[in-house]
């Protein structure tokens, strides 16, 4: 069958934040992903090639068409479209401060670019980190290019959107870590088996006032120590240094 019109307007539109919010839907694509986020979100529509379908008959699913790979580059918002475009609704979830105080957290300031967050979402998942606070300057998660970029993993984080200050302010004796260019070696320095982890934004780094809040000073060293290297590393490269850091040293 054809695509219509409709459905592809539809599916487009969720490129922007506002309609994602307004139809109260976000976009994925490829099969390994979308594979992923069944297992955990309410699925409203899917279009897949006729190949995809036949693998997948027993889905819970609104509403599915099966089509030619024509079709569904037409509905694709990526520049190599795959095999299988689906719609899932956004999640709804009571926002927890409490959970720093019993186990290990992110939390991203304004980190702008989807492609880190996505990838941010990859190594909490990795490294057994269920939740990460994100301010309000960081890249919408639902966007198509973050979901994309985590993989499938979006579905085993839970992700809030906060003001940072205060919540970092309704912690109490907390651990609150941030890699800083004046903190100390993240390699001498002793790591909790709970807290917040901050990282910061690409360009600027941590925020003056998150930064006021931080109460241990990390600070990733570059080898060997003293030599000219680059300025500084990638958001997601950094954070997943640090995470694997705390994982090493406390498993719990």
């Amino acid at each position: 069958m054809a695509l219509s019109k409709n459905k592809i307007k539809l599916i487009h539109s969720l490129d922007l934040k506002k309609n994602r919010i307004k139809e109260n839907l976000f976009v994925c694509e490829g099969h390994k992903c979308v594979d992923e986020l069944l297992k955990y979100f309410d699925c409203k529509y899917i279009v897949s090639t006729e190949d995809w379908a036949k693998l997948h008959q027993n889905i819970k699913c609104d509403e599915f068409d099966v089509v030619s790979h024509g079709d569904l580059a037409k509905a694709s918002l990526l520049k190599t479209p795959q095999d299988v475009v689906a719609l899932f609704s956004l999640p709804e979830s009571k926002i927890d401060t409490s959970l720093p105080a019993n186990s290990l957290c992110l939390a991203l300031d304004d980190v702008q670019n989807p492609g880190n967050v996505g990838t941010i979402i990859r190594l909490a998942d990795w490294f057994g980190i269920k939740t990460i606070y994100c301010s309000d300057g960081c890249a919408d998660v639902y966007s198509p290019k973050t979901v994309q970029a985590t993989m499938g993993a979006l579905g085993r984080i839970t992700v809030y959107y906060v003001d940072l200050v205060t919540l970092i302010k309704q912690m109490h004796n907390v651990p609150v870590y941030a890699t800083l260019l004046d903190g100390q070696n993240i390699y001498d320095e002793e790591l909790s088996d709970h807290g917040l982890i901050i990282m910061g934004n690409e360009g600027n780094g941590i925020s003056t006032d998150v930064e006021k809040l931080v109460n241990h000073r990390l600070y990733i060293p570059n080898y060997p120590i003293g030599k000219e290297t680059s300025e500084s590393l990638n958001v997601a490269m950094a954070t997943g240094i640090v995470c694997a850091e705390f994982r090493r040293r406390v498993r719990k």
